[in-house]
């Protein structure tokens, strides 16, 4: 028999069953967290971020919450039960982030988090993904690897930046003893003879002036010698002419030695000069300079001691006014010839001859090898030869040879690359020589190799601005490594360094402290940041003398400008567009772009830095355009 509930037993269950669910369903909401929630923002730009996926993860199982920001940067995870979770931001755009949480009775009707930054991944670093269990391993590796290389430029500056101020302490200690030294005495009877060599190649603008120059030196006639060492292709070898026959004709001991063949340029020219020298010592002056009738009888009486082979003077500078651009190239020299010339001579360390502006004994020329022409810088090779031979050099800061300094930033940035390359040609040529050579202190090797390697400063600059760019997208992508960016604040005592080195060998002091210390701090950064601007041109010089691309010798343009006042007039200043120009103002814009961006987001660690890089570029640049507009509106 089937028995038949009655009605009022079926509503009776459905009525408790349905209690019961309700009941069950109160008490599992109950167990869980109405809403988590919280904001993201973006490091680098302070506001909120949409789209950034979100994941919400079980401490105790395997279960999932999986989310993203809205289009307020908000997120939103609704009735999650209690636990310890991870709260996870697994996105593309935004490094990975994990922050752990615990949701518990007190936070049933809700728990927020404190708005959070997430930093950009480094996507153009080769944005690899996970690797060997890491977040973007190779990314990171990467960014090590430029911070390395970052930092090794850095020390490199620094190391230059010591020598150069244990070379100005040793100036100013030196500079005292100084005061109490006795000078020789020029003899006229008892004087050897001298030879001055005057090496020109189409000096249409100078060759009279040079010539008549050294033919009023004061110095005994039947002991003085002129050869004027000519290679000039154009009308310069008449003027020449004629004015070395209007000297003959005084009685002065003159010829004129012109080569039709420019084998080995100026050293050539002087070696091939050699056989037909008849003085114990020969002087050699470019044809830009314009010595003083007593430049011999001031120089010669250093030569009583037979050890030395070359007395070198300092250089003066006959048109240092005339422009910015001549201004900085004296407050420059000025260190050369103050701080590197009389600190390495005070400590006994070597020299170089300038090639030009000094006398050299012709047997220490003999003795070393002659002159050879396989570097640009023909001078600073045959130094360091006869140094090594044991030859003693002699500077003469008090004797001052006045020349002209460039005018135009093409013919700068001409000299400069010679000046570069050459020393680059010198460090390949002669580091291992100088390294292992005999009865060489240790502290004349270090001083010596620096000083042939010193030309490479101008490759680690140009590491430096680039890859600060590259710091820059690293600081913002991996927060584990700014703190070792931070130590590079710790770079900037080389500046201090090397304002010292300057302010030591700085002459335009007037006597009142304050002012002149100001003076010299703005001189000293325009200096530093035109230096600078000139590191891709001067770099790319450094690199071809280390890969030894050979290039002919190009001489500075000369330009006389007492009798020329138009520099623009100079046939001779070569001016075209190249991509380094290019390159310069592609920089400069970069930098400036760089340093403006920055500010506006508040990062202000490198703003000073890329604003003096932009204002360097910028200025080279702008010179070198405004040459090159110059001669095209001709």
């Amino acid at each position: 028999m089937i028995i038949t509930p009655k009605a009022s037993t079926l509503n009776y269950v459905k009525a408790s069953l349905t209690l019961l669910l309700f009941v069950l369903s109160s008490f599992t909401n109950a167990q869980n967290v109405k809403v988590v929630t919280g904001s993201i923002i973006d490091a680098k730009t302070k506001s909120e971020v949409s789209e950034v996926n979100l994941r919400i993860l079980n401490a105790d199982s395997t279960k999932i919450y999986e989310g993203e920001t809205n289009a307020d940067g908000v997120f939103a995870f609704e009735n999650i039960p209690f636990g310890n979770y991870s709260l996870i931001v697994d996105d593309e755009t935004y490094n990975r982030l994990i922050i752990p949480f615990s949701l518990k009775e007190e936070n049933a009707l809700g728990f927020t988090f404190t708005p959070f930054e997430v930093g950009r991944k480094v996507t153009w670093m080769f944005d690899w993904g996970d690797a060997f269990g890491k977040e973007h391993y190779w990314s990171h590796l990467l960014a090590k690897i430029i911070m390395i290389i970052y930092f090794a430029c850095l020390f490199l500056v620094l190391f230059y930046s010591i020598l150069q101020v244990t070379l100005a302490i040793t100036y100013v200690k030196n500079k005292k003893k100084k005061k109490e030294e006795v000078l020789p005495v020029f003899d006229p009877n008892n004087t050897p003879k001298v030879t001055i060599q005057l090496p020109m190649f189409n000096e249409l603008y100078v060759a009279d002036r040079i010539i008549e120059t050294v033919a009023n030196f004061d110095y005994p006639s039947d002991k003085f010698q002129i050869q004027v060492l000519d290679d000039s292709t154009d009308e310069t070898v008449d003027v020449i002419a004629k004015k070395v026959a209007e000297i003959k004709a005084r009685g002065i001991n003159i010829q004129h030695i012109h080569r039709t063949d420019r084998t080995g340029y100026k050293a050539g020219a002087l070696d091939d000069a050699m056989d037909q020298v008849e003085g114990e010592f020969i002087g050699i002056f470019d044809a830009d300079f314009v010595p003083n009738p007593d430049f011999l009888q001031k120089v010669m009486p250093y030569f009583r001691d037979e050890k030395v082979g070359v007395v070198q003077t300092r250089w003066g500078h006959i048109n240092k006014d005339y422009s910015l651009l001549t201004e900085l190239q004296a407050f420059g020299l000025n260190g050369h010839f103050a701080i590197e010339q009389g600190g390495r001579t005070a400590a006994g360390h070597f020299i170089n001859f300038n090639g030009t502006g000094g006398v050299w004994r012709k047997t220490c020329i003999e003795d070393a090898g002659g002159w050879e022409h396989d570097t640009l810088t023909e001078d600073l090779d045959l130094s360091y030869r006869a140094q090594i031979k044991g030859w003693r050099f002699e500077y003469r800061e008090d004797v001052i040879a006045p020349a002209e300094l460039p005018v135009t930033m093409s013919a700068l940035k001409s000299q400069q690359h010679r000046w570069m390359k050459g020393g680059a040609e010198c460090f390949i040529k002669m580091w291992k020589q100088l390294a292992t050579a005999k009865g060489v202190r240790i502290s004349d090797r270090v001083h010596g190799l620096s000083h042939l390697f010193n030309s490479s400063v101008f490759i680690f600059i140009l590491i430096i601005a680039l890859l600060s760019l590259v710091l820059l997208h690293i600081k913002d992508s991996f927060s584990d490594l700014n703190y070792v960016i931070r130590y590079g604040a710790f770079f900037l005592i080389s500046t201090v360094f090397l304002g010292y080195y300057y302010w030591q060998s700085y002459r335009d002091k007037t006597g009142h402290p304050i002012k002149d210390f100001f003076k010299f701090i703005g001189r000293f950064f325009i200096f530093l940041m035109v230096s600078m601007g000139l590191s891709l041109n001067n770099s790319v010089a450094v690199i071809e003398g280390y890969l030894g691309i050979k290039s002919s010798f190009v001489r500075t343009p000369k330009f006389n400008l007492a009798a020329n006042h138009n520099a623009e007039e100079n046939r001779y200043d070569k001016k075209s567009l190249s991509i380094l120009n290019i390159g310069e103002g592609l920089l400069f814009l970069l930098f400036l772009g760089t340093a403006i961006n920055r500010a506006i987001y508040g990062d202000l660690g490198m703003v000073p830095f890329h604003l003096m890089l932009a204002y360097g570029f910028g200025v080279v640049f702008y010179h070198s355009i405004k040459e090159l507009r110059g001669v095209k509106t001709k």
